[in-house]
């Protein structure tokens, strides 16, 4: 059984965790545009015979392959925020059941 005190925590994580999940959703967006920006800028540094060969030595880099290991980090914390904040909201959501259900079994009788 669910208790309110169970409810009351889970929608006081949502409540309090908002800005946080926000920040972190913002960060993983940002470097994924970020990450485009440091490809094309150490493209641009490499001499290479063909666009194909540029690229590849560019995501090889030392600044591409740092940035890449910060959006590693970035979708870790935004995918953990996100299964928590839906295990918030999926326990709410069997409490709201659990209360429908126990007010159907009292009209039923």
């Amino acid at each position: 059984m669910i208790s309110e005190e169970d409810i009351d925590k889970a929608l006081a994580y949502l409540r309090d965790n908002a800005t946080a999940d926000a920040q972190a959703r913002a960060e993983r967006l940002y470097l994924e545009q970020y990450l485009k920006t440091v490809l094309a800028v150490e493209q641009a540094k490499v001499a290479a015979p063909s666009m194909a060969a540029a690229e590849m030595q560019a995501r090889a880099s030392g600044p591409f392959m740092a940035i890449l290991e910060a959006y590693k980090m970035a979708i870790f914390s935004d995918e953990k925020r996100k299964f928590l904040r839906s295990a918030a909201e999926t326990k709410i959501e069997a409490w709201r059941t659990m209360c429908s259900n126990a007010r159907a079994e009292g009209k039923a009788y």
